[in-house]
């Protein structure tokens, strides 16, 4: 059966994550589905979950550029790319990255870079500071159906093949945040 929890027990539900389960959570326009991005076998029950093939990648979601920072091949960054996409965050901003040797392969796919947000949703920045790191963030859906935007359609989606979810409110945005590349700004995703 899958687990419910509120803000409140935010720390349970980063503990699931911890023991290498998969949950749903609100982000700033649909439930996302997550994970420790460490862990292929909850990576791999992620994207079963989702009926997805694995090389399309992921984005991971953070608390902070702290939390991130790690997955970014640094090197290949210009100073002035940083600054401006730093001044982004925390917000609806995702932007992909040249990836560090952090990243683990499954999470980026068949992609060369890592795509990445600092959250300012407040329930999945919880979720982040309360799991200490990045989390694997992915729309919480079948592939092919409409995302979760209530954990009525994620009891419909998932039933109890879904670890668990946190049940609080999505961020009020109409579509999924947009996806940049950092170097060139090209959008990815409108």
């Amino acid at each position: 059966m899958m687990r419910r929890f509120d803000l409140a027990s935010v720390d349970a539900a980063a503990a699931l994550m911890r023991e290498g389960r998969v949950l749903a959570y609100p982000t700033e326009a649909v439930f996302g589905l997550g994970c420790d991005p460490h862990d292929r076998d909850a990576f791999e029950a992620l994207f079963a979950l989702k009926g997805r093939p694995a090389t399309q990648g992921v984005l991971l979601i953070a608390a902070s550029f702290e939390q991130i920072a790690p997955y970014i091949d640094m090197a290949r960054v210009p100073t002035e790319v940083l600054a401006q996409v730093e001044a982004s965050w925390p917000g609806p901003n995702t932007w992909i990255f040249p990836r560090s040797a952090a990243v683990p392969d499954w999470v980026a796919g068949a992609h060369a870079g890592i795509a990445l947000r600092v959250t300012a949703h407040e329930p999945a920045a919880a979720l982040c500071r309360a799991f200490g790191a990045p989390l694997v963030s992915t729309s919480a859906n079948p592939h092919g159906e409409a995302p979760a935007r209530d954990v009525a359609t994620l009891e419909r989606y998932f039933g109890d093949r879904l670890d668990g979810a946190l049940d609080a409110p999505l961020g009020g945005l109409d579509r999924p945040t947009i996806i940049r590349d950092a170097l060139s700004g090209a959008i990815i995703r409108a």
